[in-house]
C-alpha cells in the first residue's frame, strides 16, 4: 500500500524507451542487441531508445561485449540518474534494512538486532527505523543518485489511505520517524512482503498460486493467486494469529489465541514445562531446541514432532479456504526442515493434497520483498505504464 506518495518531475518517454528501461530493471545489464532482439526493436529503435534513456541518465553504458565473430556490443545498465531504494524490515526482533539500484545492485545493508522482542510495534520500533535509515541516508554517496523510494515492511495489517489507518495501527512506524522528503513512501504487511520474495526469487518461483506461513513469535500468512498479492477489504487477508482457538468441546474460543498458542514464547513454555530432569536442560530457545532435535535427542525430537502437526492443522485449515496448491514454510521456526514432514503428513491426512515447502530465503525474504515493491513503484514514478 502506498503512504505520503509524491510524484517527481519525469521525462517524456516513448513506448520503447520505457519498454528497455523496465527490461533492463527486471533483468539487469544487457547488450544493445540483445535488448533489441528480446523486445523486437529494429537497430535504429533501440538506438533512438539508448539516447533518450541516457538524458536523464536513467541508464548507462558500463562497457563491451565482444560476440563470436569478433564484434563488439555495446553493454547498459540501469544508471544513476534512476537513483535508489531503500528497503527496510520492521520487525519484532530486528530492523533489517537493504540499500540497492533499480535493478537490485546493493549499495549497503544494515541489520540491528533488538534485546528484546515487540510483540506489538511500538515507538521503540520506530526509533530504530528513524536511526538505520538515517544512517543510510548520512552515507549516501553522489553516484547513488536520487533516493527515490522508501519501502517499510511492518508487522501489521496495512490498508490504503481511505482505509482506518488507526484500526490498522500501520502508522505507529512514523510515531518516532519523519519520512525523508521527495522519496514516495511504500507500506505493506511484513508476511506479504515474504510471500511476494519467494515467488520471485524463491521457493515459489514459477507458482501463480501459493500461500507463505510465517512462524515464529507470532503466526501470518500471505497469499499469491493468479500471480497477485491478495491483501482483503481491510489488509487482513492471511491475518491467521487472529483465529479464534481452540475448537473443543466445553471450550469457549478465544480472538487470536492461534498466534498465541503456536508463536515461540508459548511453544517454549510448554516444552520447559514438560522437560523431564532426566532429558538434561531445558531448551533455552528454539534454536537450542532445533539443535537438539537435530543430534537426534529424543525429548526433543517429540516437542517438535507435536509442534509440527500443531502447525499442520492450522495450514490444514488454511489450505481447506484457499486451496493454493503450494504452501511455503518460514519464519524463525517454521523456516526449520525439521518441522516440514510433520506439517506434509497433518495436511496430507486433513486437508487436500498440498506440497509443502521450506523458504529458500529465510530471515532475508521479508526485507527483499519489500524491495521488490518498492522498485515497482519507483518504475511506474519514472517511466509510468509501460509498453
Amino acid at each position: 500500500m502506498e503512504h505520503f506518495v509524491t510524484t517527481p518531475t519525469r521525462p517524456v518517454l516513448t513506448g520503447s524507451a520505457r519498454a528497455v528501461f523496465q527490461r533492463l530493471v527486471e533483468q539487469g545489464p544487457s547488450t544493445r542487441p540483445h535488448i533489441g532482439q528480446s523486445l523486437g526493436l529494429s537497430r535504429p529503435t533501440m538506438s533512438a531508445a539508448i539516447a533518450e534513456l541516457e538524458k536523464p541518465g536513467y541508464v548507462e553504458m558500463i562497457g563491451a561485449i565482444r560476440g563470436p565473430l569478433g564484434r563488439s556490443a555495446a553493454e547498459y545498465r540501469v544508471g544513476q540518474g534512476a537513483g535508489y531504494v531503500i528497503a527496510v524490515d520492521a520487525g519484532s526482533t530486528h530492523v533489517r534494512l537493504r540499500v540497492s539500484t533499480l535493478d537490485r545492485r546493493l549499495l549497503t545493508s544494515r541489520q540491528l538486532r533488538f534485546p528484546v522482542s515487540h510483540i506489538a510495534i511500538d515507538a521503540d520500533v520506530s526509533q530504530a527505523v528513524a536511526a538505520e535509515v538515517g544512517a543510510v541516508i548520512a552515507e549516501s554517496l553522489p553516484e547513488w543518485g536520487p533516493l527515490r523510494v522508501l519501502g517499510i515492511a511492518t508487522p501489521t495489517r496495512v490498508v490504503g489511505p481511505e482505509g482506518d489507518t488507526e484500526a490498522s495501527r500501520q502508522n505507529v512506524v512514523f510515531c518516532a520517524f519523519t519520512p525523508p522528503k521527495g522519496a514516495a513512501i511504500v507500506l505493506e504487511n511484513n508476511v506479504n512482503c515474504a510471500a511476494v520474495a519467494e515467488m520471485h526469487y524463491g521457493a515459489a518461483q514459477g507458482e501463480a498460486d501459493f500461500v507463505y506461513v510465517q512462524v515464529g513469535l507470532k503466526i501470518g500468512m500471505g497469499i499469491i493467486l493468479g500471480e497477485r498479492l491478495i491483501r482483503g477489504r481491510n489488509g487482513a487477508a492471511g491475518e491467521i494469529g487472529h483465529l479464534s482457538f481452540p475448537l473443543a468441546p466445553n471450550t469457549n474460543p478465544l480472538r487470536g489465541e492461534a498466534e498465541h498458542f503456536l508463536g515461540t514464547e508459548a511453544f517454549l513454555a510448554r516444552v520447559r514445562a514438560d522437560w523431564p530432569s532426566q532429558a538434561g536442560a531445558a531448551p533455552t530457545d528454539t534454536a537450542e531446541l532445533l539443535k537438539l532435535a537435530g543430534t537426534g535427542h529424543e525429548r526433543a525430537q517429540r516437542c517438535v514432532a507435536r509442534h509440527a502437526a500443531d502447525i499442520g492443522a492450522v495450514v490444514a485449515s488454511c489450505v481447506s479456504v484457499v486451496d493454493p496448491g503450494l504452501v511455503v514454510l518460514g519464519g524463525g521456526l517454521g523456516a526449520s526442515p525439521l518441522l516440514l514432514p510433520g506439517v506434509q503428513e497433518t495436511v496430507n491426512r486433513l486437508s487436500y493434497a498440498a506440497d509443502i515447502r521450506n523458504t529458500l530465503l529465510g530471515p532475508d525474504a521479508t526485507v527483499l520483498g519489500i524491495e521488490r515493491l518498492a522498485i515497482e513503484k519507483a518504475l511506474l514514478l519514472l517511466i509510468g505504464q509501460s509498453g
